[in-house]
């Protein structure tokens, strides 16, 4: 399983299916992050904390914990 925390800086990938239960779950779709939805790897910070993508034209930062809870291909 490859998750939006494994992806390559620069690379795009497609999500897959999202984990996660509840509060957290339905965060992540708020944010236009979606099954279906094609995001753009941008940069990840030194420490790997957080990841910045784009997603549906926005920008976002996601901490590493919620990066690993969606799965792209």
């Amino acid at each position: 399983m490859k998750t939006l925390r494994d992806a390559a800086i620069g690379s795009d990938v497609v999500v897959k299916k999202l984990h996660g239960e509840g509060a957290v779950k339905r965060r992540i779709m708020d944010m236009g992050i979606t099954k279906g939805a094609e995001v753009h790897v941008r940069k990840v910070a030194p420490l790997g904390d957080p990841v910045e993508v784009t997603v549906r034209g926005y920008e976002l930062s996601l901490r590493k914990e919620d990066a690993e809870k969606i799965e792209v291909e």
